[in-house]
């Protein structure tokens, strides 16, 4: 059984850099990509950067720029470091594995999300 944990969230004051990790767990024979979404207050959860094999990384255009996605492909983590928070980057943010091999197959999987608040 495959489990994803963040951790790194909390309150961090407006304009301090903060980063967000997640470490992927249990027999996984490889992971295709790992990805950072966020889910803000009355909103609904949407994508905020992945990175995949040969390190290709991607990033929703609100965050290029002030956010930075890294990968430890041997360890199976993705960070998300966050430079000068602002209030609006305040949410839960989730880890998700997409394509994950395992002797059980292929399948997604989500973290429970790690609450990050800004204040101004």
């Amino acid at each position: 059984q495959v489990q994803v944990v963040e951790s790194g969230g909390g309150l961090v004051q407006s304009g301090r850099p903060l980063t967000l990790s997640c470490v992927a767990s249990g027999t996984i024979f490889s992971i295709s990509t790992m990805a950072w979404y966020r889910q803000g207050p009355g909103r609904e959860r949407e994508f905020v950067a992945k990175v995949a094999r040969a390190n290709r990384t991607d990033y929703a255009d609100s965050s290029e720029g002030r956010f930075t996605i890294f990968r430890d492909y041997a360890k199976n983590t993705v960070s998300l470091q966050i430079n000068s928070a602002k209030p609006e980057d305040t949410a839960v943010y989730f880890c998700r594995l997409i394509r994950v091999a395992t002797p059980q197959g292929v399948a997604d999987y989500w973290g429970q999300g790690t609450q990050v608040t800004v204040s101004s």
